[in-house]
């Protein structure tokens, strides 16, 4: 049983055989060119995951077909290259293509956890006695969805880390022009009170003494998205030490809790009929009985709202129309063909 979902597995997996660098099978330098073969990324990758997900060493996750020495040594090496991190970036912009990130409350926050080994990260923990820790401050959109994300040590405040975590947002393809950022009272300090003035934000900082839960407002999705990344043993417990390698654990956590984000509503956005081979796209709910369907081609239904707006999109024959992959409808609605059903 794989320790990630096959559903998550496989797009992750996708997004980063595409910017894996190509290796020839054996190595092209050995004289008799017998070399040993080269163990596939793909096998690597899982064993990553499987550290990922339980936490634990590299030699209690290694096989008779991956050494711990190689999962040790790939992840080293991409996490030098800095392959992560575009990934991450790749899943927000796909939850805003399907779903749309809510960008107009956004929440910062910061999380401790262990790292009993040190590091390059890793600073004492004021809560822990001490102990080596990290602190990860992480910006989320309206229903928790992860944006950017910053590993620092444990003696960091908050408040010095909203900048470069902030900063992070110039990734995203689009941000509204009213922005509100949502802060605990950790926060409330005149050079953090600026910063959101400063890029144009609006701040809601909670102000020290006032109850916490009369004033908790939309901050509470980010408490809830540390939650979720917390579920992996890496970043509750992280035993590495360089730091590259530490925000490789840092962006495939919250890459994979994008994912999960994104597939349980597009489930029910994107429905697919395999007995008569249609796909129905749902751009936003209407009440039973309100949608006027619209024959825009032989193969292409639209749906229409009482107020005229578009509601949904039928394709028939949709595995002829869209092409399937190994038995996945592939799919991406051009901004072209939208424009084109709202002229209609």
């Amino acid at each position: 049983m794989p320790v990630v979902p096959v559903c998550r597995l496989e797009p992750l997996w996708e997004q980063v055989a595409a910017v894996l660098p190509e290796h020839p099978i054996v190595s092209p330098t050995h004289p008799l060119g017998c070399h040993r073969r080269r163990i596939s990324d793909r096998v690597v990758f899982e064993h990553g995951l499987a550290a990922l997900v339980h936490g634990s060493g590299y030699e209690r996750v290694a096989s008779p077909g991956c050494s711990d020495g190689t999962i040790r040594r790939r992840l080293k090496e991409w996490a030098a290259a800095g392959l992560s991190e575009p990934v991450h970036t790749l899943a927000p912009r796909a939850y805003d293509r399907m779903l749309g990130l809510e960008l107009d409350d956004l929440a910062v926050d910061g999380c401790l956890t262990k790292a009993p080994s040190g590091g390059e990260v890793a600073g004492r923990s004021p809560v822990d006695r001490g102990k080596p820790g990290l602190k990860r401050s992480l910006v989320t959109e309206g229903r928790g969805v992860s944006l950017p994300v910053v590993a620092a040590g444990a003696n960091r405040h908050d408040a010095p880390l909203l900048g470069p975590t902030l900063a992070g947002l110039d990734k995203l393809d689009r941000l509204p022009d009213a922005v509100t950022v949502h802060l605990d009272r950790g926060y409330d300090g005149g050079p953090t009170r600026a910063l959101p003035d400063a890029l144009g934000f609006d701040g809601a900082i909670a102000r020290k003494g006032v109850p916490a839960p009369i004033q908790a407002g939309a901050r509470w999705v980010v408490e809830w998205t540390h939650t979720w990344m917390n579920g992996y043993g890496k970043l509750r417990r992280c035993t590495e030490k360089l730091r590259p390698v530490v925000d490789f654990s840092l962006f495939l956590a919250a890459a994979l809790v994008v994912l999960r984000q994104l597939i349980q509503p597009a489930r029910l956005r994107y429905r697919y009929d395999a007995e008569v081979d249609a796909l129905y796209i749902e751009l936003h709910a209407l009440a039973p009985g309100t949608a006027e369907a619209r024959q825009l081609s032989d193969d292409l239904i639209a749906d229409y709202g009482l107020d005229g707006r578009l509601a949904g999109l039928e394709v028939l024959d949709a595995a002829q129309v869209l092409g399937s992959v190994e038995g996945r409808i592939v799919l991406e609605i051009a901004p072209s063909l939208l424009a084109a059903t709202e002229a209609r």
